[in-house]
């Protein structure tokens, strides 16, 4: 027995939220909207490789406080650093880790995310 790969990953935003997070991972992360299972209308559910991401309504989400996070690898960070600013996507540094370049930023439900390329040293 032993675990094979991460199906997918769920991150949470309040009602308030959802037109502006829904664009936020669709457009401004540019990740494959898919189809979740018929009934199910929590949200919006997104591929990137093997994984899935579900971004879901939840009533009390408190996501602001939290240092849980997802990491994306980009092949290009400081390129994708800009991008993220020409949308008004504040940039939070990171503890410095050999053998990569990240930093962090919130998604509109305060989810934590963190960028990073990993370098060759």
């Amino acid at each position: 027995m032993k675990l094979e790969a991460v199906h997918h990953i769920q991150v949470t935003y309040q009602t308030e939220v959802e037109e502006t997070i829904l664009f936020f991972y669709s457009k401004i992360l540019g990740l494959k909207e898919i189809n979740p299972p018929e009934g199910n209308d929590s949200g919006g559910w997104y591929q990137l490789g093997n994984t899935e991401i579900h971004v879901s309504r939840e009533a009390n989400a408190n996501n602001q406080a939290s240092r849980r996070h997802i990491c994306f690898q980009v092949d290009d960070w400081k390129a994708f650093a800009e991008h993220l600013q020409a949308h008004n996507v504040e940039i939070l540094p990171g503890t410095p880790i050999p053998g990569c370049d990240r930093f962090f930023i919130r998604d509109p439900g305060g989810n934590r995310i963190e960028i990073t390329e990993f370098t060759k040293e």
